[in-house]
């Protein structure tokens, strides 16, 4: 239905006055061309209910279903206005139905969020949670059931209610006074002021009530339930831990702490920062204490034992002055009580010449397959083994490459050794390994016991070999001496029990004794780098016992023993006196035959490595004082040089290829080993050979993916051996290849110069007396004059009367034209001779 009241008639002026231009009710609509409609809108009243745990309204007078009362006078409803009642009344019902189901909807996720909210807390507590808080969580799952209960019961109650105002009629007030407005402003003339009283606001439930925060701020769950004003949750273990934390500090912080006085050991120099470790003191007051000395210093720099002194009693502190080799484990003052001593098993070394049946013989005793691990059946590292007798009894044996370079292996094997069995083959005699050995023995002092192999040979002369030892002042006891031989044969296993009895008998009479409660101390037999377990010492313990987790010096490296690998490859946690293990756990590769020692702690093991490594710096860097005459003689030098670089799989393999190359050096060629080391080819060795030409030799070691790369792009030669002659006679026919061949001269004949006569315009021809020899065209010659030598040349004519010739003997004189050369006097000597060319060799 239109509206046309509003609109002002064409040419007339609208009154002055304040005019709503669109009632209350009403919209007003626009229209193209300026025309506009205003349209009235039917306003429903929405009934707020409250939300659940709030206090319910007020409950309203009802009104008897049964006895319809009478209307009032005084307001009587108007007949025209039924019908719509009914019609509103019918969509109230509906939209209570609404409110109904989402009240009941939203209880029951409230519901399901309680308990899903208390299934998790259950489940967390049973894995995170100590006894404690697991009845903190019963605690708080009853609390939740108890709010979801609450929940639940509100839910119904407000079901109830709502079901309760849905049966009664609903009294509208506020309708009848909007429409009572209406009729007074359709009766109002158009233009006036419209002063309709102001609607007023429909009672809102539970408005009265005191406010709740938590009705406002979302839906109701169970945190928010349990976390109102009156929480009384128990506070978690984390919280209490860090309460008595807090007091135990401020128990500390109570009074000043007395401070500490120390006796500090200083060496001859020492930096700042170490020095203030020891004392204990801040490096910056250190620092600070030196600029107001007039010493501007930094904490890494060093200072002398005067300095220290100066700072030391300064702060209070007591100086206890060392010198550097104070620092150093002194072993050799640390001798053990003699009730302390117990018997140990005996340390034999098995010594010989090259494929004497060395390794044989120990592999005959042991009863396993050494050799069939060493390239060319010949050892190439020290192995060390224990053996047990059928007395329960136990020898230590270490086996030793018989091959001359490895002299310095052989000579730490008689070291640390007890007896020393000499093995020599019937058939072949003593041989210059045979006799170094001898001498190493002597030298150590160590009993010897001679075994006479391969007597199961048919050329085997053992009375032979007995006569060859008396050579060297060595008298077995069939000739009337004291050292006892044995004739065995490792192939056969000959007589073996013969050769451990006498070992067995040695030992006794040496009464071999040693302290096993005590720190260990022990001999590095062999060194090496092993790619998944890194550093490796095999290491004979001489006295004390070594365990899994001892803090260890061993040279210049130290580390924590991690594991101990014994000769069967079986892990041990311990190993006493004349036990062989493999340690496990060094920061550095040590050098075979440096000494274990077990420290008290890692800051000591740190001192005496960092101790060692600068003496071993300090001697490899210090050179004999260089004069001006030496200089030039060196600049002066023609010795070349071959540059190697050398890495082998153990330290002993490194140390005996250096000293083996080293020997094959001469006068005109010496090896230069710029590198040796343990360990596989990397690619920094790979840089250094290429920056010196060098070959890389490769003693059973391979290089990395990297350094394999880096050789083929920079071309450098990498040679790989497992046997170390086939690398000493490399390196031979290398070294003479760098020389080349070798220029062999031999002198044919030799001539006086009597005349000299012109020959053509520039050249000039000499008349000679054959002295010796002979001499013939186109040989080399050398023109001496007073026995300085004038030129080289060759005899480009020979003539004797006029007449060419092929040669002049002794005796008769000649002409020769000498190319190249006009400096000819009579009197001058000629040297006529032939030159050759060799393959050189070393």
């Amino acid at each position: 239905m239109t509206d046309q009241s509003d609109k002002p008639k064409l040419g007339t002026r609208p009154p002055l006055g304040l005019k709503r231009t669109v009632e209350t009710g009403k919209v007003k609509q626009s229209f193209s061309h300026g025309r506009s409609n205003t349209v009235v809108v039917e306003v429903k009243k929405r009934r707020i209910l409250g939300k659940p745990g709030e206090t319910p309204p007020a409950p309203e007078p009802k009104q008897e279903a049964a006895p319809t009362p009478a209307p009032k006078p005084a307001a009587p409803a108007p007949k025209p206005a039924a019908p719509a009642r009914r019609l509103s009344e019918a969509e109230e019902i509906a939209r209570r139905k609404e409110n109904l189901e989402r009240f009941q909807r939203e209880a029951e996720e409230a519901r399901m969020a309680a308990l899903e909210d208390a299934r998790r807390r259950e489940d967390r507590a049973k894995v995170e949670q100590s006894e404690d808080e697991k009845r903190r969580a019963e605690e708080n799952r009853k609390a939740e059931e108890d709010a979801a209960k609450r929940a639940a019961e509100e839910a119904a109650e407000a079901e109830r209610k709502a079901a309760e105002e849905a049966a009664q009629p609903p009294v509208e007030p506020a309708r009848e006074e909007a429409k009572t407005a209406g009729d007074r402003e359709f009766r109002r003339p158009a233009g006036a002021p419209s002063h309709a009283p102001k609607r007023p606001e429909p009672s809102r439930p539970g408005a009265h009530r005191p406010r709740d925060d938590r009705r406002h701020s979302g839906k109701l769950t169970v945190t928010r339930a349990l976390s109102g004003e009156d929480d009384s949750r128990a506070r978690s273990l984390a919280a209490l831990r860090r309460a008595r934390e807090k007091e135990k500090r401020a128990h500390q912080q109570q009074g000043p702490s007395a401070k500490q006085y120390r006796d500090v050991d200083v060496p001859e120099a020492i930096t700042v920062q170490e020095l203030a470790k020891r004392m204990g003191e801040r490096g910056a007051d250190l620092v600070k204490s030196l600029f107001k000395m007039g010493t501007p210093v930094t904490i890494n720099e060093t200072i002398d034992q005067d300095t220290a002194e100066l700072l030391i009693e300064e702060f209070g502190h007591r100086i206890n002055r060392v010198s550097e080799s104070d620092v150093d484990i002194q072993s050799e003052t640390d001798v053990d009580a003699a009730e302390t001593l117990k018997p140990r098993p005996p340390v034999v070394t098995i010594m010989g010449h090259v494929d004497h049946g060395k390794t044989s013989l120990l592999d005959a005793i042991r009863g396993g397959n050494v050799q069939s691990g060493e390239a060319g059946g010949i050892t190439q590292h020290i192995g060390a083994y224990q053996v047990a007798l059928k007395d329960k009894s136990k020898i230590t044996f270490l086996d030793t490459p018989g091959h001359e370079a490895f002299t310095d292996m052989r000579m730490r094997g008689a070291n640390v050794t007890d007896i020393v069995v000499l093995v020599v083959a019937a058939d072949d005699g003593l041989k210059p390994q045979t006799i170094e050995a001898i001498n190493h023995t002597k030298a150590a002092g160590v009993p010897m016991i001679v075994a006479i192999n391969k007597i199961d040979k048919p050329e085997a002369k053992p009375q032979k070999v007995r006569e060859e030892l008396l050579q060297h002042e060595i008298v077995v006891e069939q000739m009337g001496g004291d050292v006892q031989d044995v004739e065995v044969s490792a192939l056969k296993k000959t007589n073996l029990d013969s050769l451990l009895e006498a070992i067995a008998l040695q030992a006794e009479i040496l009464e071999l004794k040693a302290n096993p409660d005590r720190p260990a101390e022990g001999a590095v037999v062999e060194a090496k780098l092993d790619k998944g377990r890194g550093p490796l010492a095999t290491v004979l313990v001489q006295r004390g016992t070594l365990r899994v987790g001892d803090v260890i010096v061993v040279g210049a490296a130290s580390g924590k023993v991690r594991a101990m690998i014994d000769d069967h490859g079986r892990q041990v946690k311990e190993a006493g006196p004349s036990v062989p293990v493999e340690v496990l756990g060094l920061g550095a590769v040590p050098s075979a035959g440096d000494q274990l020692t077990v420290v008290e702690n890692e800051a000591r093991a740190r001192e005496v490595a960092t101790y060692r490594q600068g003496v071993l710096d300090k001697k490899r860097t210090t050179a004999a004082p260089v004069s001006l005459e030496n200089m030039f003689a060196n600049r002066a030098s023609t010795t070349i040089e071959f540059p190697l670089v050398i890495k082998a799989d153990v330290q002993g393999s490194a140390e005996a290829i250096v000293n083996a190359v080293n020997k094959i050096s001469t006068d005109e060629i010496r090896v230069r080993v710029l590198h040796s080391g343990v360990g596989a080819i990397t690619e920094s060795d790979v840089t250094l050979a290429a920056s010196t030409g060098a070959p890389i030799i490769g003693f059973n070691v391979r290089p990395n993916a990297k350094a394999r790369e880096t050789s083929e792009r920079n071309k450098v030669e990498l040679r790989y051996y497992d046997v170390i002659y086939h690398l000493t006679d490399w390196v031979k026919s290398a070294m003479a290849g760098e020389l080349g061949p070798e220029i062999i001269e031999t002198v044919v004949g030799r001539a006086e110069v009597r005349e000299v006569f012109p020959a053509g315009k520039k050249d000039k021809a000499a008349g000679l007396l054959v002295l010796e020899g002979v001499i013939r065209k186109g040989l080399h010659a050398r023109l001496t004059r007073d026995d300085v030598i004038v030129s080289k040349t060759t005899i480009s004519s020979l003539r004797r009367f006029k007449d060419d010739v092929a040669q002049v003997i002794a005796g008769l004189e000649c002409g020769v034209l000498l190319a190249d050369t006009n400096d000819i006097k009579p009197g001058d000597n000629l040297e006529v001779f032939e030159t050759e060319e060799r393959a050189r060799t070393l």
